[in-house]
């Protein structure tokens, strides 16, 4: 394989990163996807749910990322509601309530943010707004965008955030994720990449990892090892820079690979990669939370937890993930150090699996 090409990837991402991919929504983004990866060789084929792209040796490595990210979906006359609660059909009337904690902090994080309308399969344009409001409705406690510009549209229109890539100093910034990995996937088939990448939809409500194993239980062999990358957010930018990487031994779902997060750490460590097991440091901060009288946090759910705790061994693996800031917003930001520290990861466990 080649040099990592870095400017040829912020080339990719800053493409990717212009095209609307709203959890729900994300056939246009496929399209988009199918294009990018054929043009640098991949064998590309497409499910409900997940694009898959194969090189030369699709046996060999297994990488998943996924491609939705946070939008609105229009729910009525001038109405729009967050697209991951429309998507995961979790609203009150079901019992699957999302918390007012939760909708009030989302509330806050897009006043003023400009964002686009399109066709969901085509992509076609269908219009600029610009949200000013957004509330949680008492009737059905839901969350409400309001969003001056787009009074036309009709149900079911989805209208992403508005994103260019930007670089401040050292780190590249915008709605990161998941595009960032997503790009980077498709940037190792220009690399000579032989092996498959995964790319999923619909993440962000909970839904990705079914679509992954129905596709592992029709084509897959008897075990399937499979590594997902993703971001992992940190409270600041000093927090972040700590470690280059994030691997984890498990999650709130399931326990990983020791095997595959053998093999990932010591490849970090070969290549003088620092890195953080995310678990171990989430149980660290709980335990000093709880001697301090604080409240704990979740070692979080991720895709590969999900399909490895539903696959009954069909499916194992691990993750490895990019240390962002900004989580869930405009400015969700990672350094550049750990862009280049991840390529250089995933290219040499790539040659591993040769």
């Amino acid at each position: 394989m080649e040099s990592l090409r870095f400017e040829q990837f912020t080339d990719t991402l800053k493409e990717l990163i212009r095209e609307p991919s709203v959890v729900g929504a994300e056939h246009s983004f496929f399209r988009v996807l199918q294009r990018a990866l054929e043009e640098r060789g991949a064998h590309v084929y497409w499910y409900e749910g997940l694009l898959v792209a194969e090189g030369n040796n699709p046996r060999s490595a297994m990488f998943s990322a996924h491609i939705d990210r946070h939008g609105l979906m229009c729910t009525g006359p001038n109405e729009f509601q967050y697209a991951a609660f429309v998507a995961g059909s979790r609203s009150d009337l079901l019992g699957n309530s999302v918390s007012e904690n939760l909708m009030n902090r989302i509330a806050g994080r897009f006043d003023n943010v400009v964002v686009h309308a399109y066709e969901p399969w085509s992509g076609a344009y269908r219009g600029k707004g610009t949200i000013f409001n957004s509330y949680i409705c008492e009737y059905r406690n839901n969350l409400i965008f309001e969003v001056s510009g787009l009074e036309y549209l009709v149900a079911g229109t989805p209208v992403a955030f508005a994103d260019r890539l930007r670089h401040e100093g050292d780190r590249l910034v915008g709605q990161l994720d998941n595009v960032l990995t997503t790009a980077m996937l498709v940037h190792l088939f220009e690399l000579g990449f032989e092996g498959t990448a995964f790319f999923t939809a619909g993440e962000e409500a909970g839904r990705s990892w079914r679509y992954l194993l129905e596709w592992f239980r029709r084509f897959g062999g008897t075990t399937n090892r499979l590594i997902v990358v993703d971001t992992s957010p940190f409270p600041d930018v000093a927090a972040a820079n700590e470690q280059l990487l994030v691997l984890r031994n498990k999650d709130a779902n399931a326990a990983f690979s020791e095997e595959t997060t053998g093999l990932v750490r010591d490849v970090c460590e070969t290549l003088g990669v620092s890195f953080l097991f995310k678990d171990e440091y989430v149980e660290s901060r709980n335990e000093q939370a709880r001697r301090e009288g604080g409240s704990t946090q979740s070692l979080g759910s991720t895709e590969l937890g999900r399909i490895v705790a539903a696959s009954n061994g069909l499916v194992h693996g691990t993750t490895l993930q990019i240390p962002t800031t900004g989580y869930h917003t405009m400015d969700e930001s990672a350094s550049i150090a750990s862009c280049e520290a991840f390529l250089r990861v995933v290219l040499a466990i790539a040659n591993s699996y040769q």
